[in-house]
């Protein structure tokens, strides 16, 4: 975990978050990480990744969930999610 980044509970899960925002949460099965909807739709499209929908029919645009993914998979999400959300609170 970077200086000053926290862990909290997203949706029920334990997560990740940085400058207050989430990047990264856990499910029992699932990672469930915030990128821009364009890589979001790219991983879904591409077949590596799921839409985040937790109200049915709803899918949050900016959140994918990576099924069972293995260890460096995992922590490459978890640092594109990052450097996303930290560039989102540089604006």
């Amino acid at each position: 975990m970077y200086p000053g980044d926290e862990e909290g509970r997203m949706r029920r899960s334990p997560g990740l978050k940085t400058a207050e925002k989430f990047y990264a949460f856990a499910t029992a099965t699932d990672l469930v990480v915030k990128l821009a909807s364009s890589r979001v739709d790219a991983l879904i499209d591409g077949g590596r990744g799921l839409p985040c929908s937790p109200r049915p029919g709803r899918p949050m645009k900016e959140w994918v969930r990576i099924p069972a993914p293995d260890e460096e998979s995992c922590l490459s999400y978890v640092l594109e999610a990052r450097a996303f959300v930290s560039a989102l609170a540089l604006l």
